[in-house]
């Protein structure tokens, strides 16, 4: 069970805009508008959206050509555009081509929150499958010895009643850790709840946590149960706890230290009895010295905290991702199996992954929606960062002296050539007769304009 999170809605009537706005806040969404194609990708730079609602013709850019962008930088993103009727053609090409879905303008508020239901649905049921799966890495994976440490201390601490903070780099797989411990403890009958709290809006975090009474504010008609409250005797998860304000801090350290809260309008407390999971890629102490995080609750959460390393020290576990990520990908956005070229591999292993697992899969699922063939390919994975051919440049004449820098050049294009070709193209072996690094190998095949073909 997962909380409803952002959705990006990208619309240029603004009149329309702010009407999607407002139904979707009342259907418990975070909302965020977009009236240009630049807009939205400005704000996936900032978050990556849980859905898209997208007008099939925008003033700078169409819906195919967004869609393209959309999934280039963020993945897979569920979306669902906006068409009038002239325009049903391309919307059946953008379904076919990876959009969940399409509503035909002018159309029924009612429909369209059928047609993001639909869309969550198939979301939970992929996230419960994807959870599932990519838990196995702390089960059975043994690859890493980074990794295998972090098993040994979630399975130890499992049954203790005790408050875990996870902490890590974005993209390291905190919430599949908290998953994987709600699952090895005698709670997993029991509801995990997961919340992102910097997903929630500002006005409706409280809500959102501790639930409300009913005329507890305007648009308040009847009783929510808040996350903690659904949480029941299973797990809360709180992802990126340090985006909390002091307020909701407050409220949080009362939640923990004396296991009961209040719902928003309400007099009487409710227990809390589910075990809280805390995560974020912040460094708490220094907030806590910054005076941004509360030092009290900082220790009452921070009882037992586990780092999770990120993806350049686990190297090992890249390759049987890479190929996951892929085998699940296909089927779901192709209709296909889908397969991973060595070079493809190779790429992925020289690699720094600043965004870690998030970003792999990210790009795999990007990969396999644009793929043109059913493998892989190392420009499928990084068409932002593939090696292109040196531009050309004007003969030197003979009597002209070429410079120390490009004649070193040119000798280490050839001679990195060579090596590649001695091993195969495979990059790690390359790299260890180069005495440098797989990164350093792919860096200096980027500069120098060396294909990995």
């Amino acid at each position: 069970m997962t909380a409803r999170g952002l959705i990006l809605v990208i619309e240029d009537d603004e009149i329309l805009g702010r009407s999607l706005e407002q139904r979707l806040t009342l259907e418990g969404w975070h909302v965020r508008l977009a009236p240009t194609g630049r807009a939205a990708l400005d704000a996936i730079g900032r978050q990556t959206p849980d859905l898209v609602l997208c007008d099939i013709r925008l003033p700078d850019v169409d819906g195919e050509r967004l869609m393209t962008d959309v999934f280039a930088r963020a993945g897979a993103v569920p979306t669902i555009f906006m068409t009038a009727y002239g325009g049903v053609d391309q919307a059946v090409r953008l379904v076919r081509g990876g959009a969940r879905d399409y509503l035909v303008k002018p159309f029924d508020l009612d429909a369209l929150v059928e047609k993001l239901e639909a869309a969550v649905r198939h979301a939970d049921d992929a996230g419960e499958a994807a959870a599932a799966t990519e838990a196995t890495p702390f089960a059975s994976f043994g690859l890493s010895p980074a990794t295998e440490a972090t098993r040994r201390v979630l399975e130890r601490v499992a049954d203790l009643d005790l408050p875990v903070l996870l902490l890590g780099e974005t993209g390291t797989g905190k919430e599949v850790a908290a998953r994987f411990l709600h699952a090895i403890s005698s709670r997993r009958a029991a509801p995990f709840v997961a919340v992102n709290c910097a997903a929630l809006a500002a006005e409706l975090v409280d809500s959102a946590l501790f639930g409300h009474e009913r005329g507890a504010f305007t648009g308040a008609h009847e009783r929510h149960r808040g996350f903690a409250e659904q949480a029941k005797d299973g797990t809360l998860f709180l992802d990126e706890i340090g985006e909390l304000d002091g307020k909701l801090q407050a409220k949080l350290l009362r939640l923990v230290q004396e296991r009961e809260f209040i719902r928003l309008g309400g007099r009487s407390t409710l227990p809390f009895d589910a075990r809280l999971v805390c995560a974020t890629h912040r460094d708490l102490a220094a907030e806590v010295a910054a005076g941004r995080f509360r030092e009290d609750l900082w220790y009452r959460i921070n009882v037992v905290s586990v780092h999770l390393p990120a993806l350049r020290d686990r190297p090992a576990e890249i390759g049987p991702l890479l190929r996951r990520f892929a085998e699940r990908a296909g089927p779901r956005l192709r209709n296909r199996a889908m397969q991973v070229s060595p070079e493809a591999l190779n790429a992925a292993l020289a690699y720094d992954w600043p965004g870690n697992v998030r970003e792999l899969q990210n790009r795999v699922e990007r990969a396999v929606a644009l793929a043109e063939t059913d493998t892989l390919t190392a420009a499928d994975l990084f068409p932002d960062t593939r090696p292109k051919p040196p531009a050309p440049t004007p003969a030197v004449a003979s009597d002209q002296p070429r410079t120390l820098a490009e004649i070193r050049d040119a000798a280490e294009r050839v001679h990195i050539i060579q090596t590649l070709e001695a091993t195969g193209g495979v990059m790690q072996e390359a790299a260890a007769r180069l005495g440098i690094s797989r990164t350093t190998l792919w860096e200096k095949m980027r500069r120098l304009g060396i294909s990995v073909d």
